[in-house]
This record gives structure tokens, C-alpha cells and sequence, in this order.
């Protein structure tokens, strides 16, 4: 259905409030966010305690005055489920991982030559259980930016971002039941339209929403 002039309008003003919040509003939302306890999703045959721990990093910067998120999409490999999918960089926590931060910054750095020292960490988001049995908690730091990166290409075939004002607005997502409709394990999953030629859709893309979903209050209270 086309959107309307006033739901343009509305979206509009919704992305510019989001710009106009500043880190230590950001940091202060997040924060509220995890006292809030939103549960892990639920899914069949997957549990939060039996779960590989995991975390990715939500690399957050401004750019011309306007939030913009990084993300990377991996390289592909022939039987990877997930190559060439758009992500945040992150994995599978170690035992030397001292918290989720660490093992985020650790990722960040082994795929895409990201520097802990250039991370200034905002917060976490509540972890999010996915299907393939991994406890994913999204941690949030803003990079300067410009900043030279060192994609690895085993893993990372291309870095690059999206404005936060375009991810917050509905128009360029859908709601797809995935992988089909009449497949035993069916279930919806976000799709965001093409942005400069990449497609974010799956678990980065509900992570991305949890994250506009936590900023949203705070956007909101300055007068949206």
C-alpha cells in the first residue's frame, strides 16, 4: 500500500529526532532498556540455558550530523548457511572473554581491524536467543569517524553502513514468513529493502530493531 503524505511526514520527523540524540542520551536509553528485562525470544527446541554464548557489536557513528550504523556482509563459502548474509561483527564467546563487551571487541577487531581503544561502548541490549541455539547479546559503541579498517577477507567481504533515520522507517522493511510457508520450522523474520546494493533481513535486522526500539522513548521525549 503507498504511504501516505502525513505517514511520510511523521517518518521524517521520527528519523530527525532520532538524529538529534546525543551519545549520552543513547547511553542513558540503553541502560533503561536492560533494567527493563525484555526476555530473550522464544523459539521451539532452542533454550536460553543450553545456548552458546554470543555477542556482536553494534558499531554506531555520525556522519554530515546523522547517526549511521556499520555493519559488514561476510564472505561467502560454499555449505556456510550464513555467508554473504549483512551482520554486526560479532561470534561465539571464548573462555578468555572476561564479559559480552570483550568478546564483541574482540570480533570487531579480528573482522574488520576495528581497535578496542576507538570503541567507546554506550551499553548492551537484552540478548536475543536465535535458531541456530546462540545467546547473542548486541553490545552498542560509537567509532570516530572517518576510521581506517582492515576487513579480513576470510570472513569479511565488504564494510560499509545504513543511516539510522532510513532504518527507523517502516516503509523500507516487510515482514516475511520464512523459509516458507509451509515449512516445519516457518517462522517471521524482517527483511529491510535494498540499501546501496545489500540486504539486511534475519537476526541483524531484529537486532537493529530492538536497538530503534530502545532509542524510540528517548527520541520521542524530545518533543517528536
Amino acid at each position: 500500500m503507498p504511504t501516505s503524505k502525513s505517514q511520510r511526514t511523521s517518518n521524517r520527523t521520527s528519523g530527525q529526532s532520532i538524529d538529534a540524540l546525543g551519545a549520552r542520551d543513547i547511553a542513558a536509553c540503553l541502560n533503561a532498556c536492560a533494567r527493563g528485562g525484555i526476555p530473550a525470544q522464544e523459539l521451539a527446541g532452542v533454550s536460553a540455558e543450553t545456548a552458546h554464548p554470543a555477542a556482536v557489536l553494534i558499531p554506531l557513528f555520525r556522519l554530515h550530523e546523522r547517526w549511521r550504523l556499520l555493519y559488514i556482509r561476510r564472505s561467502e563459502y560454499d555449505g556456510d548457511h550464513h555467508s554473504g548474509e549483512v551482520a554486526f561483527p560479532g561470534g561465539r564467546s571464548q573462555r578468555d572473554d572476561q564479559s559480552c563487551a570483550a568478546t564483541a571487541l574482540r570480533e570487531a577487531w579480528e573482522e574488520i581491524g576495528l581497535p578496542p581503544r576507538e570503541v567507546e561502548l554506550l551499553g548492551e541490549l537484552p540478548p536475543f536467543l536465535t535458531v541456530s541455539n546462540y545467546l547473542v547479546t548486541p553490545v552498542v559503541g560509537l567509532v570516530p569517524w572517518p576510521l581506517e579498517l582492515r576487513p579480513d577477507p576470510t570472513e569479511v567481504a565488504r564494510v560499509f553502513s545504513m543511516p539510522l533515520a532510513w532504518l527507523e522507517d517502516p516503509a523500507n522493511r516487510r515482514v516475511r514468513a520464512w523459509p516458507s510457508p509451509d515449512h516445519p520450522q516457518v517462522r517471521q523474520v524482517v527483511f529491510f529493502d535494498e540499501h546501496d546494493g545489500e540486504l539486511l533481513w534475519g537476526v541483524s535486522a531484529r537486532i537493529t530493531l530492538d536497538f530503534l526500539a530502545c532509542l524510540r522513548e528517548a527520541a520521542l521525549g524530545q518533543g517528536a
